[in-house]
């Protein structure tokens, strides 16, 4: 199997309410639209909001997460809270090394906001 490309794919309960999240508060850019769906560019991967095909367990049993990549979490945070979005866990470095701050979307998925530091095991090649 080669996989070519991936994209996370969310069924709001509200499409209206959820594009206006990721579109104006998040401010994330536009990848394309079309009837019924829009996709935004989150870094090297894709975010689409359907609004249809939802079912009745629209999240399923299983919570679902964003994990989102920034170059400064702590500039990504002040702007967040600038343009009215609620932080739901202020941004700190974990025991594991990162930089972590949590919000949710409308629908209450949480979306985890990460920074890297320059010396965490992920920005070291690993390879001999």
């Amino acid at each position: 199997m080669e996989i070519l490309a991936s994209r996370m794919l969310l069924r709001p309960a509200d499409y209206e309410r959820s594009l206006s999240f990721y579109r104006d508060a998040l401010g994330l850019a536009i990848a394309r639209e079309y009837s019924g769906g829009t996709v935004f560019y989150a870094g090297q991967s894709l975010i689409e909001l359907a609004g249809h095909g939802a079912t009745a367990h629209a999240g399923g049993p299983f919570p679902t997460s964003l994990w989102l990549q920034v170059r400064d979490l702590y500039a990504t945070q002040k702007g967040l809270a600038d343009r009215g979005v609620e932080i739901a866990r202020e941004a700190r470095r974990e025991p594991w090394g990162l930089h972590e701050m949590h919000i949710s979307d409308p629908d209450g998925t949480t979306l985890i906001f990460v920074q890297v530091p320059d010396d965490h095991p992920l920005r070291r090649d690993t390879r001999d």
